[in-house]
């Protein structure tokens, strides 16, 4: 399935068309999904975090790490916000935008909602190819390792991507190998190292987004995030990732530990 792949609109409802695409590739990328100024809105409120949590000191929220860089001049740069909703009304804001229900269908579950206070929350991701950049890639992985390592079932889950950047295949960005979802637990585990192996697979496809477009893919899907090939302001990319998930209800707190697949994602990304 090579580029250029099928978009979608979102409406109020999912399509037979958009279901059968998920179900079969694992994935599914709609357009226009909010408007410019909304777009702005969300990384000017991330900018007021990152200034906050520099002049703060802040770490960890919620027992999940703050992953730091410089930015071009040298200034320091927050490149993994977790819990965001958490820290800005206008993030929290958007976290609880009814669209998003519109997607609880690909899990099927009654008891589907969005991790305000679980997993890591509303993550946002600030790459930039630089000098001094600590989160430039992401290795191989799938976003159910984390149920397998805390010991409990592997529980549906979408992993809901806002893009904030218009970006071509030369800007990096996020790697899917389609149909992944629906291998074995075997393969789930030992397809690739994870974290590890950056390495281009033959079969994945690249997501290329504009600013605005949403995506979604299914958590057992193996992904990674490349790194630029060009360097600079060129290469500075947002995007919000929201989970969307089921089962027991385990939200977190600021007594709770770091998780062990987190430490080693840390020491494995550069």
């Amino acid at each position: 399935m090579n580029p250029p792949y099928q978009t979608f609109e979102l409406s109020d409802a999912l399509t037979r068309e958009q279901i059968e695409h998920f179900e079969t590739f694992g994935f599914l990328h709609f357009r226009n999904f909010i408007d410019a100024a909304r777009v702005q809105a969300l990384i000017d409120a991330s900018i007021e975090v990152q200034r906050r949590w520099v002049a703060d000191g802040v770490d960890k929220v919620n027992g999940v790490p703050i992953k730091y860089g410089k930015d071009l001049d040298g200034s320091p740069l927050v490149q993994r916000f977790a819990f965001a909703n958490l820290h800005h009304p206008e993030l929290a804001r958007f976290l609880d935008e009814p669209r998003f229900k519109v997607l609880f269908p690909l899990i099927g579950s009654a008891d589907t909602r969005i991790g305000h206070h679980e997993k890591d929350g509303m993550v946002l991701n600030h790459y930039v190819h630089a000098p001094g950049s600590a989160y430039s890639r992401l290795g191989w992985h799938t976003d159910g390792l984390r149920d397998i390592f805390l010991g409990t079932r592997l529980n549906p889950l979408l992993n809901v991507g806002v893009h904030l950047s218009n970006l071509g295949p030369e800007h990096g960005g996020l790697r899917l190998l389609p149909g992944t979802h629906r291998q074995g637990l075997w393969k789930m585990l030992f397809r690739k190292r994870y974290f590890l192996d950056h390495d281009t697979d033959p079969d994945e496809i690249a997501i290329v987004p504009k600013a605005g477009d949403l995506t979604v893919h299914d958590g057992r899907l193996w992904h990674r995030v490349a790194q630029s090939t060009v360097s600079g302001e060129a290469s500075r990319r947002r995007v919000i990732y929201i989970p969307v998930i089921s089962g027991k209800y385990a939200p977190k707190t600021d007594k709770s530990p770091t998780p062990l697949y987190q430490r080693f994602a840390s020491i494995t990304n550069k």
